[in-house]
């Protein structure tokens, strides 16, 4: 049996940001709001109160205290609420990255993706972003709509995986 326990989060807000013009000047004026600069692909960062987890060229997600962003991003992108849509789940345990590994299609059992590293891929079909918290937590953000199917798909996959 594969060591990992599968924990959906309570909700709690999150946002996306996009950056669609003036991308140097955002994260200029980024860095000054937050006192850290935008993380790179692939990357999260951020502070006690504001985390973001970048999957996309031009899109992060973002929890906690959004209330200066709206000014950064000036006219230069947007940010929405999406905290509504995502189920936030915590696996934790040391067979997470082989949890992942079933019908997955991204390399989570790579050790070049650890702590600090954020991904976007698919799992049983589901679009899945993940975030390593450190080496015995990842979590994965997924869709509402399909949270009940892939969470029951991760528990009987657990307890057939040996890691």
């Amino acid at each position: 049996m594969t060591d990992v326990t599968i924990t959906p989060l309570a909700d709690a807000p999150l946002h996306a940001l996009e950056i669609w013009s003036n991308p140097a000047a955002v994260a200029a004026r980024f860095q000054t709001a937050t006192g850290f600069a935008l993380p790179k692909m692939g990357r999260s960062g951020g502070t006690d109160s504001l985390r973001m987890i970048r999957y996309e060229p031009t899109v992060w997600l973002v929890e906690g205290d959004v209330s200066d962003l709206p000014a950064v991003l000036a006219e230069d992108g947007a940010l929405t609420a999406i905290g509504g849509g995502i189920v936030r789940v915590r696996l934790t345990g040391t067979g997470w990255r082989t949890l992942l590994m079933e019908c997955g299609v991204f390399d989570a059992e790579n050790p070049d993706f650890g702590p600090g590293c954020s991904a976007a891929t698919i799992i049983d079909h589901v679009g899945v972003r993940l975030h390593v918290v450190n080496n015995d937590i990842c979590e994965a953000y997924v869709p509402r709509s399909f949270s009940v199917a892939l969470i029951k798909f991760w528990q009987e996959a657990a307890g057939d995986l040996v890691s």
